[in-house]
């Protein structure tokens, strides 16, 4: 499959510290009805068995909703489960690693705080970038702060789509314009959000005119 610059306009990364009244994939149909444009599947404390249960689970409901699903870090997982990418960082495994694993078919996205991590995921076959965290926030406690100005020097730089995460919201989304992101990828904005639907579509009308302002 390939990477398309509208898959990252609305990127919800899944959190199930927020799961409440509702199941994550609950939450995670209300996203889709939402408008959302790719799901990532990030869970740190499950054991094997139920995470690659889940993720069959996830990307088939993801396909009813004609939306690419990733998985974070876990490339026996992605592979296995068929996932349509897999995103990992740069304390990861090396991104050309990773590359020759999943195959030329599977998207891979790579995170980068800096232009010289950015060109060299490019290089070793990243087919997009998740730049952060460009705003403080609570979800990823070791997320080294990206300026500005660096977001906007990586969009310069690299031919691959570019999503901005780290503490996104309604609130500052439009901070990004000019910047070259092509969308914005949310954790807490979205599942810690008592109306997902409702929020996923406000928000992906603020991603549109973010983007729009950065042609």
């Amino acid at each position: 499959m390939r990477c398309e610059k509208e898959m990252m306009k609305l990127y919800a990364v899944t959190d199930r510290a927020w799961t409440k009244e509702q199941t994550l994939m609950e939450q995670v149909e209300q996203a889709l009805k939402g408008g959302v444009t790719c799901v990532q599947l990030r869970e740190k404390e499950l054991d094997e068995e139920s995470f690659l249960a889940e993720a069959h689970e996830m990307k088939a409901l993801c396909a009813e909703y004609n939306v690419p699903f990733f998985i974070n870090d876990n490339v026996d997982i992605a592979i296995k489960c068929g996932a349509d990418g897999i995103h990992v960082g740069q304390d990861d495994m090396e991104a050309g690693n990773v590359k020759k694993l999943v195959g030329e078919k599977m998207m891979l996205g790579v995170s980068a705080q800096t232009v010289e991590q950015a060109k060299a995921a490019v290089k070793a076959g990243a087919d997009y970038l998740g730049v952060g965290a460009v705003f403080s926030t609570s979800t990823k406690l070791d997320a080294a702060d990206v300026s500005y100005d660096t977001l906007k020097a990586i969009c310069e730089a690299v031919d691959v789509p570019v999503v901005a995460i780290g503490g996104i919201s309604k609130a500052n989304i439009m901070e990004l314009s000019g910047s070259g992101v092509d969308g914005v990828a949310l954790v807490s904005a979205i599942f810690a959000s008592k109306d997902i639907e409702k929020e996923c579509r406000e928000l992906c009308e603020l991603s549109e005119m973010m983007v729009r302002k950065n042609k």
